[in-house]
């Protein structure tokens, strides 16, 4: 084996599990501020993220696994080393681990520093300070249209 394909697949890997952790978390963060309940948030994030990281992880172990089929020496093992980094990650750490981590530190899991908020931008890419600044009697639904609204 070269040296060459421990740090090809820890590369590799390291940079799918960061892209299946920003599905699962921004998704469990997205209903915590929505809801401010750590473990409806979780259940439903979750929900929402399983089903791209799953599908995610499956085409990547369906195209790792699909090298294994040439019969090259060299590059057999980084597709097994891939396929199976791929599969376990996705299903022990990013499905399994990452809620039950999350469920368990509740509250605390969204805890930011004072000193430290103070100097991060607020992106607010979820779109809560839009949801904290309507006025409670605006309505998100459309009015109904009566016979005056239609253009004779």
């Amino acid at each position: 084996m070269s040296s060459f394909v421990p740090v090809v697949v820890m590369a590799v890997l390291f940079g799918l599990a960061m892209d299946y952790e920003v599905f699962m978390v921004s998704a469990v963060r997205e209903e915590y501020v929505r809801t401010r309940q750590p473990r409806v948030a979780v259940v439903a994030g979750a929900r929402h993220a399983t089903r791209v990281v799953a599908a995610a992880a499956l085409i990547m172990v369906a195209v790792f696994s699909s090298f294994l089929l040439e019969k090259d020496p060299a590059l057999m093992p980084i597709a097994l080393a891939l396929a199976v980094g791929v599969a376990l990650d996705a299903i022990l750490v990013r499905l399994t681990l990452v809620p039950a981590v999350l469920t368990l530190l509740g509250h605390r899991a969204w805890w930011l520093p004072r000193g430290l908020d103070k100097h991060l931008p607020d992106l607010d890419v979820e779109g809560a300070r839009l949801d904290h600044d309507r006025p409670a009697s605006a309505s998100t639904a459309p009015s109904p249209r009566t016979e005056q609204d239609i253009p004779a």
